[in-house]
């Protein structure tokens, strides 16, 4: 079978499984069509992406697709299901946006990734390798990240913090407590002691409140203690979930001083 028809046949058995109500708006505030040849779909599965996939598939990395359950500016997340019938998480980044480009105070500085080839498709895929190593330091360094499996080019898959096809809420839709304040502090503070890294986009946004305690999330933005304004996102990771926390009654510390507590 050649590319072409491998990529329409895909395209059909993907688009039966994508939810319409995740499909991105378009400009006129109408629903974009589904797979169409040669174009990007749902600013997300265009050619490269849906042939990653197949690869994936028959790599055995993935048994299936069940369809997209969150979408942002920059990412779709997929409901997918490996060969031992275990839900994982399918992080595919936007190949067709222009949002990476202002991710690149993010990367310049990190000497994990001194050469950046020019290009937005090379951006994306940067930053998708970027996450995985992020994930991979914390995972390593046991701090509680969804556990990175597989990385190619823009697809990143992980472990589903969730459960049949729901993930898991973050704190912003969370009652929270003093308990959960504490845990997201230690986080912070075991990302710069023991992964060595600085979250970057730390907030209630990106951590799921499970049955088994706080994991942090979307650690794209993460850079290396090197990089020459990781002091500042600390303090900026700080402050964000300490205002988070105190808005919600939460008796909270001073962000200063946890600031030079956590960097002596």
């Amino acid at each position: 079978m050649s590319d072409d028809l491998l990529f329409d046949d895909l395209s059909r058995k993907l688009e039966s499984k994508v939810d319409k109500k995740l499909i991105f708006k378009s400009k006129r505030g109408g629903l974009k069509d589904g797979f169409k040849k040669g174009k990007v779909i749902n600013e997300v599965l265009d050619k490269p992406t849906v042939m990653t996939l197949y690869k994936m598939i028959t790599d055995h990395i993935i048994a299936y697709v069940n369809g997209a359950i969150s979408a942002g500016k920059e990412s779709v997340l997929f409901w997918g299901v490996d060969e031992n019938d275990v839900d994982v998480a399918l992080k595919i980044y936007l190949v067709s946006t222009s949002n990476f480009k202002k991710r690149e105070p993010y990367i310049l500085g990190d000497p994990r990734f001194s050469h950046i080839k020019k290009g937005t498709k090379n951006l994306v895929y940067l930053w998708a390798k970027k996450e995985f190593r992020n994930l991979s330091q914390c995972y390593e360094a046991g701090i509680p990240v969804p556990r990175p499996l597989h990385l190619t080019k823009n697809v990143l898959v992980m472990e589903f913090v969730g459960k049949d096809g729901v993930p898991c809420k973050s704190l912003l839709y969370s009652e929270v407590n003093e308990d959960d304040y504490l845990q997201a502090i230690s986080i912070i503070k075991d990302l710069y002691k023991k992964a060595k890294l600085v979250h970057g986009d730390y907030s209630e946004y990106n951590i799921f409140k499970t049955e088994n305690g706080l994991i942090v999330f979307d650690l794209g933005s993460g850079v290396d203690l090197r990089h020459p304004n990781a002091q500042e996102f600390l303090k900026r990771d700080i402050n964000n979930i300490t205002k988070f926390f105190h808005k919600r009654g939460v008796s909270v510390e001073d962000p200063d001083k946890l600031f030079e507590e956590i960097i002596k």
